[in-house]
């Protein structure tokens, strides 16, 4: 059996994405223009026929899945994004004003209370043995650092290899296989 390829779904715009802010835990609303982006995404993902469609539980992932056609998709607690403990609505400069150097790819954010890389890999290792599973394409709709972190481990990269994989909103990425043995990235922040 070929080894199912990872589609993967930033959601669209909030405002404090187009600030730079850190969310994870705070449930932030789409933009109108996050709910457009996201509806455009329909057709780029209608063509596939996936096998397993997963979410974040947060409210942009989900309704960035509903917009994109896949009202169903299933809720998955670990698909969240980085737990930023009290960095959590800050934009990295000002926690650099107190961390000289910060970025969460070397720090993390354990140290205000939130998830190590190492945190991070567990869960997200966790999702991969579930889409390993799938019997097809699997799709799934989540966050910037979680999704950037995910894509390294399906590589088989530690997560602070993410550090150098941009991820723009509302965005679609594709990682499958070569040769049907070898990790790759097929389409990235299209």
């Amino acid at each position: 059996m070929m080894p199912a390829t990872l589609w993967m779904v930033r959601h669209g715009p909030t405002e404090w994405a187009l600030n730079g802010r850190h969310t994870s835990g705070t449930d932030l609303p789409l933009l109108d223009d996050g709910e457009d982006r996201a509806r455009a995404l329909a057709s780029r993902l209608a063509e596939t026929r996936f096998a397993l469609v997963l979410t974040s539980p947060m409210q942009r992932a989900r309704r960035t899945a509903e917009l994109a056609g896949f009202p169903d998709a299933m809720v998955v607690p670990e698909l969240v994004e980085w737990d930023y403990g009290a960095y959590e609505g800050l934009t990295t400069p000002q926690i650099r004003e107190t961390v000289p150097g910060w970025t969460v790819w070397t720090h993390g954010a354990a140290a205000a209370g939130g998830e190590t890389a190492e945190d991070v890999a567990a869960r997200l290792d966790r999702v991969l043995a579930r889409t390993r599973e799938a019997d097809g394409p699997v799709l799934v709709f989540g966050h910037g650092h979680s999704l950037r972190a995910l894509a390294a481990r399906f590589l088989g990269e530690p997560v602070r290899f993410a550090a150098r994989l941009a991820l723009d909103t509302a965005t679609v990425s594709v990682l499958g296989y070569e040769h049907e043995i070898d990790p790759v990235i097929t389409r990235w922040n299209a």
